[in-house]
């Protein structure tokens, strides 16, 4: 995929490199030729979640809180750039926001193949609130709330 200033990202190099980061189980990445970043779907490895929360003091959180608590997702954001930045990837091929998921990534789930290959589009399709709020400036992004196994939406009010 091309972002805003021409640079090609190879979404597959990407996220083979950072599937070797500790609490990434699986990832996809997404580009889009309007923004000068990719950002991520992470799967992350319960354990290691749980470490991470542990860190900021959030240990009594159940796996679904984890990956929709802001800091347990900054901490993540931050493990996974600077394990791109050891493993050099280009600074647009490094994720500049995340969001994490709960589902796990089986082939019943459909998110992925029987050989474990990511279905790209249905993951844009299930994902494509998140996506679309990952690229939204700071000030712009909205609180949110879980409803359904992780579906997001805007809290109104």
């Amino acid at each position: 995929v091309k972002l805003q200033f021409g640079e090609y990202v190879s979404l597959g190099k990407v996220e083979s490199i950072l599937k070797g980061c500790p609490v990434v189980a699986n990832v996809c990445i997404f580009g889009d030729s309007r923004q000068s970043y990719v950002v991520a779907v992470v799967c992350p490895v319960p354990a290691t979640l749980t470490e991470i929360a542990a860190k900021y003091g959030k240990h009594q959180l159940e796996f679904d809180q984890m990956v929709q608590d802001k800091d347990v997702n900054g901490a993540v954001l931050r493990e996974i750039q600077i394990h791109a930045k050891k493993s050099r990837l280009e600074k647009f091929e490094i994720p500049g926001a995340v969001t994490l998921t709960s589902v796990e990534w089986l082939p019943e789930s459909g998110l992925v193949t029987a050989a474990m290959k990511l279905k790209r589009k249905t993951i844009e399709n299930v994902f494509s609130a998140e996506i679309a709020q990952m690229y939204l400036p700071t000030s712009k992004k909205s609180s949110t709330k879980t409803i359904n196994n992780n579906a997001v939406v805007p809290q109104v009010g």
